[in-house]
């Protein structure tokens, strides 16, 4: 309430057009009707939030550098707006069922991304993310990786794998498994050669392992590794290029050929960064790089690194070329998997002082919940063993088998829920679903992965047997999941057969 509005809750005469009413402070009906109106105008603006703090100004990271003089030059999040005036799309999501394309926006100016849109648009699909949009303003939006020296072309993340809570609202953020990457090759205003900047991203370290590589920020722009000092990118994880401290995962800076945990590689102030959400931080200029971490649910920076660049030939001068990559090395070497929330790169080197207020920041929009994702193992009764897909295959028509469970991402498999009493069967490693070959039938029809199509032969009901066990059975031809001849061998094929209340016959997710 502002000092006018005090006044007048405290009784404060208004003028009057009457002399006699003003030398003697007394009011006309209709000057007490006026101020009874503006008080009621008053206290349902704030009933009704008008004057609460969502109407407030709000500050973004982005907001926070520009402020520093280092202004960011991509600004990439499905969970929020990173700068105070930003209401604009945030990210796109694609149903599998026929294509089609929708842009999820931010709640607000400065808000979370509306969550509610991109249920009600993917309700009875599975959706990806196509694209995740730059909110500076510079066009350099990241769409799905193409091939690499290192790879083949990558796939879209579920865009359902992911969800976190930010400010007590829900969000989506980016799940990156093996296969999973993004990229533009043809920036606007990225920094390149020797050119200084900064990058921030918000991980977490519930899901790291020790492929290469889980990076965001600056890499080749020909999709190869074109040599030392041509990337300038975070990345996150337990890959120990050169000795470590810890067991990890660590922050470090990937300048190709490399991941420097400061110096010439290997410093023993960089212990890792061990919490549920991570704040990760480096920043170069021509001679000097800098390589910061924190929890991003609590407390300030601490500086694991800052010093000379590494010593190695081609790191001094830099050679940047000013692409960015999500989720991949810069040759697209895509093995690592992750999650990312949101992040930036900015021109010129953030100051300290700067990072720590986007620290702040970012502790401040209070993200939650487990980080872990949505994809669980499918585990045979009889054997014990888990639903895979044959020779890590991302190829429509793959075999599916049985395999000892070993944690890959071939074995992990989401159930999406498509409204209809079915579910898609999603696997996390081509991002593909559980479909009989050839819609078949027919007892001992094979059963692969395709290109999720929104077919009959891939919908299935989960069905409880004996808790926490169950069947699932095709809509398309009314038999169930099935294992050949009750094997329990690795490689064992996965068929479906009529139903015979056998444990080969049922599964449970773990």
């Amino acid at each position: 309430m502002n000092s006018h509005q005090s006044r007048l809750v405290m009784g404060e005469r208004c003028p009057s057009s009457s002399p006699a009413h003003a030398a003697f402070g007394i009011q006309t009906l209709s000057d007490i009707l006026k101020r009874f109106r503006l008080i009621a105008l008053l206290l349902l603006g704030v009933s009704l939030g008008l004057f609460g703090p969502q109407a407030l100004a709000v500050t973004g990271p982005c907001d926070i550098y520009a402020s520093g003089g280092t202004p960011c030059v991509a600004a990439h999040s499905t969970v929020r707006a990173l700068y105070g005036a930003y209401s604009g799309k945030l990210y796109q999501v694609r149903r599998a069922a026929n294509g089609d394309t929708k842009d999820i926006k931010a709640l607000s100016a400065g808000g979370v991304a509306n969550a509610a849109a991109h249920d009600t648009f993917c309700a009875g699909t599975v959706c990806t993310i196509s694209v995740i949009y730059d909110q500076s303003g510079k066009g350099n939006h990241l769409t799905v990786a193409p091939a690499g020296g290192n790879g083949t072309a990558d796939i879209e993340t579920n865009a359902a794998a992911l969800k976190v809570t930010v400010g007590g609202q829900s969000a989506y953020g980016v799940y990156v498994s093996a296969g999973v990457g993004y990229r533009n090759n043809a920036t606007n205003g990225i920094p390149t050669g020797s050119a200084s900047e900064g990058i921030y991203m918000v991980t977490s370290a519930t899901r790291v392992n020790d492929g290469c590589c889980f990076d965001y920020g600056n890499a080749e722009t020909s999709n190869n590794d074109t040599g030392n000092g041509h990337m300038d990118a975070i990345y996150f994880g337990r890959l120990c290029w050169f000795s470590c401290t810890g067991s990890g995962p660590w922050v470090m800076a990937d300048l190709e050929n490399g991941l420097f945990q400061g110096g010439n590689g290997s410093h023993s102030n960089n212990t890792g960064r061990n919490t549920t959400y991570v704040t990760a931080m480096t920043k170069q200029d021509a001679t000097t790089y800098s390589i910061r971490d924190g929890d991003a649910q609590s407390g300030s920076l601490k500086t694991d690194y800052a010093g000379a660049l590494p010593t190695t030939s081609g790191y001094v001068p830099f050679h940047k070329e000013g692409a960015i990559i999500l989720g991949i090395g810069g040759d697209n070497s895509k093995v690592a998997i992750g999650n990312f929330y949101e992040g930036a790169m900015t021109s010129g080197k953030p100051s300290d002082a700067t990072e720590n207020a986007v620290q702040a920041n970012i502790v401040a929009a209070a993200y939650s919940g487990s980080a872990a994702g949505s994809y669980q193992r499918i585990v045979n009764q009889n054997s014990s063993k888990c639903l895979d897909v044959q020779m890590t295959n991302t190829a429509s028509g793959a075999n599916v088998d049985l395999y000892t469970c070993n944690g890959y991402a071939w074995q992990n498999w989401m159930l999406v829920d498509l409204g209809t009493g079915f579910v898609n069967v999603y696997s996390e490693n081509s991002g593909m679903c559980l479909d009989v070959s050839g819609a078949s039938t027919a007892d001992g029809g094979n059963v692969i992965q395709a290109t999720c199509s929104g077919d009959s032969s891939q919908q299935w009901v989960k069905t409880t047997t004996t808790s926490p066990y169950f069947r699932l059975t095709n809509r398309n031809s009314g038999k169930v999941l099935d294992v050949s001849n009750c094997g329990t061998a690795d490689t064992t094929n996965v068929q479906q057969w009529a139903w015979l209340n056998n444990t080969c016959q049922q599964w449970k997710l773990q």
